[in-house]
């Protein structure tokens, strides 16, 4: 198996030395963008790049205004940031299973992580950073919970702390300015793993549910149907496990969510399917209506159909609905934050800030930057703009810095966001 898995990267890299690339189109960008039609590719087409660490007092390039500082190094593959309403700030440090090593994307993944010297094995935890004197330097950083299975998503509750790990939703008691729980938590939720690992949490606004995000267990179900029950799908369930129901469905892999302040819908990032060219299909971001059907497998981006899938389902492409807005292909768009905070000038206020982690899968990388959506009375208004940049190298070697990932609003209004290559949580301020 290892052999095979070799011969299949090394014909993948192969395959992306015979593309020079381009960038890609505009209209892979917002509310209607205008869709190339398929290339199909046996072997995906692949900008793999090389990994070199940011050297000392380098950072990422914000806009004219903000500063961008280190506020915390020497994590271990920092995937996503949650804050507390007392102001401490939560990093769970996970990696890809070694089980997503039968997929291509998962040996790239992976082999990401050896060129930056990151162990295979996943830390498993969630490290706590707290700011006592409010200087935007955390003073305090213990390990907050650990003993996890490649966490993701975390949830404070009625007293409750909840953990997204990739087999599960596990919750565990809380005490108000905790540092470390050491109390043993209660699996609520049991979610199918493989392929797509990374579940995020939410709850609704009066916090009477929670939704959890699951992913599916492949690219376009070519391992058939049946694996992926529950799969592909928002879950909703109660604080305690129970009264679990699909909430929307047809999402390949949905992972930031968050609520949109005017209108308090859900809105969240999704991946979509690969192996249709390097402009095709484009991740977005949409509101989510409760039931609706996002199309996965049989079609993308509304009622586009896919003629790999098979057998073909024109019922399910009938029902499909069309997200609200692309955020380009293969971005691999996965933080999602509003940004409700005041420290942001005017313009950012209502507005949400995307965590790209960039392709794997196309000649020319895209992604690799945190990009800002304005909106306007509950929807987005006008293209992504650029907001943190500098990850890539940007001398032509398509050498990477970092990753980013997550993304969240610290207590003081300042943007985290979490760099799983760098190892790195990195923090924007407007400059003083």
């Amino acid at each position: 198996m290892k052999n095979s898995r070799s011969l299949v990267f090394a014909a993948a890299l192969a395959l992306a030395g015979c593309d020079q690339g381009h960038p890609p189109p505009k209209s892979n960008f917002g509310a209607n963008p205008e869709l190339p039609p398929p290339a199909p590719q046996t072997i995906p087409t692949m900008g793999v790049n090389s990994v070199e660490a940011w050297a000392a007092g380098a950072a990422p390039k914000a806009p004219a205004g903000f500063t961008v500082t280190r506020y915390a190094g020497n994590l271990k593959h920092p995937r996503w940031i949650y804050v507390l309403p007392n102001g401490d700030v939560l990093v769970a440090e996970a990696a890809p299973p070694l089980a997503k090593m039968n997929s291509i994307e998962g040996i790239v993944e992976h082999w990401l992580d050896k060129k930056n010297g990151s162990a295979p094995e996943s830390a498993n935890e969630i490290t706590l950073l707290r700011d006592t004197n409010g200087d935007g330097k955390p003073d305090v950083r213990t390990v907050f919970l650990k003993g996890l299975n490649q966490n993701f998503g975390m949830l404070l509750l009625n007293g409750s702390f909840y953990v997204a790990n990739t087999d599960g939703v596990v919750r565990y008691p809380y005490k108000d300015g905790e540092t470390q729980i050491t109390e043993p938590g209660k699996k609520i939720l049991d979610i199918p793993v493989g392929h797509h690992w990374t579940r995020n949490l939410i709850a609704s606004e009066d916090g009477t549910k929670i939704y959890v995000t699951v992913g599916s267990g492949s690219n376009i179900a070519d391992k058939g149907m049946a694996i992926e029950k529950r799969r592909a799908d928002i879950l909703q369930i109660n604080p305690d496990g129970s009264g679990e129901k699909i909430f929307a469905s047809g999402l390949r892999n949905p992972n930031g969510m968050g609520w949109e302040p005017v209108t308090h819908k859900l809105w969240t990032v999704v991946n979509e399917r690969d192996q249709l060219g390097d402009d095709l299909v484009p991740d977005y971001m949409t509101s989510v209506t409760p039931g609706a059907f996002y199309g996965w497998p049989w079609s993308y981006w509304g009622k586009h159909v896919d003629s790999r899938v098979q057998p073909q389902n024109p019922a399910m492409v009938a029902k499909a609905i069309a997200p609200d807005y692309a955020l380009g292909a293969h971005t691999a768009s996965l933080g999602l934050v509003f940004y409700t905070g005041t420290a942001f000038p005017a313009q950012y206020r209502g507005g949400v800030f995307i965590g790209q982690h960039g392709s794997w899968n196309r000649a020319q990388l895209v992604g690799y930057k945190v990009v800002f959506v304005p909106f306007r009375n509950g929807k987005p208004n006008g293209l992504p703009q650029d907001f943190l940049t500098g990850f890539l190298k940007g001398d032509g070697s398509d050498t990477a810095y970092g990753r980013p990932v997550g993304v969240a609003v610290a207590k003081d209004g300042a943007l985290l966001v979490a760099d799983d290559v760098g190892n790195i949580v990195w923090r924007v301020a407007p400059a003083h």
